[in-house]
């Protein structure tokens, strides 16, 4: 793997190249990425992929990749930039994408933008949280999380967060009359450390999941776009965003194995299959439904 820094005006990118470019194989390069995990979440998805250049990157402002444009937020259309910026840089054509969560949003973004950047994308549970048929109430839910964790530390805010995502269904009066969850029942900290700037918890990433894609961009652009879901999502708010991205495309979704994070081994907590993941992502760059 060698690891490259492509400085832009906003911010210096810091990205990781496992394989030689242009492939060996004459196969475009498969660009993994995330938001607001960096390169690192991918370590394990990659490593099924040793026939294959693949390549990670850390979004600006998170992991490596430092900004210089004085912001915080994180935004869909730059992040666009940013990654339309890092394929070129790579000078081997377009781009086979797996991008998953906030990461699966940015590449709708790139693909309506810059559509002869990537031939097919694989977005994996699109956080678009304003597109199901209860976005109003997914936009309260959201606002609790930041509350909980302005209020009372990352500990809350991050148990907060975990009872807002495995929620099944529609959020209900039932799931806003609830208690304030609990961080010790999650194995979350109970102590305050004074930090409010995780973007995950913040407000800096509300314009990630309140974004709308450009339909009409995507559906004429050449790229194959596929949107994929977890099997144990289906009936969670990332599941039902999946759902209602793909309903916005015209399309129906691809089931993938295991959750959110499926694609994990357990070096992030609750373990996905990335065995089963990985075949399955092969199948469907591939051609397959």
């Amino acid at each position: 793997m060698k690891t490259h820094t492509l400085e832009t005006p906003g911010a210096d990118l810091v990205h990781d190249v496992r394989g030689p470019l242009p492939a060996a194989d004459g196969r475009p390069p498969l660009l993994m990425i995330g938001q607001p995990m960096d390169a690192g979440g991918f370590a394990a998805l990659a490593a099924r992929f040793p026939d294959r250049t693949v390549v990670t990157y850390d979004p600006r402002g998170l992991g490596r990749s430092t900004r210089k444009d004085g912001r915080t937020d994180h935004t869909p259309e730059t992040q666009a930039d940013d990654v339309h910026a890092v394929i070129g840089a790579l000078g081997a054509g377009p781009v086979e994408l797996f991008a998953s969560s906030g990461g699966a949003v940015t590449a709708l973004a790139v693909v309506a933008k810059y559509p002869a950047d990537v031939t097919v994308l694989v977005a994996h549970e699109p956080p678009l949280i304003t597109l199901t048929p209860d976005g109003r109430a997914a936009v309260w839910a959201r606002a609790a999380v930041l509350e909980a964790y302005e209020k009372r530390g990352w500990g809350a805010g991050m148990a907060a967060f975990v009872a807002m995502t495995s929620w099944e269904g529609e959020f209900t009066e039932e799931y806003f009359a609830q208690p304030e969850a609990d961080p010790a029942a999650f194995g979350m900290p109970t102590e305050d450390d004074g930090s409010r700037d995780d973007p995950l918890l913040s407000d800096r990433s509300w314009a990630i999941s309140g974004y709308r894609p450009d339909a009409d961009a995507i559906a004429a652009a050449p790229t194959r776009v596929v949107i994929a879901v977890g099997e144990e999502s289906t009936n969670v708010q990332t599941g039902r965003t999946s759902v209602a991205t793909a309903e916005l495309l015209g399309q129906r979704v691809t089931v993938f194995p295991s959750h959110h994070g499926g694609f994990l081994d357990g070096e992030f907590g609750y373990p996905g299959k990335p065995d089963e993941f990985g075949q399955r992502l092969r199948e469907v760059l591939d051609g397959a439904s």
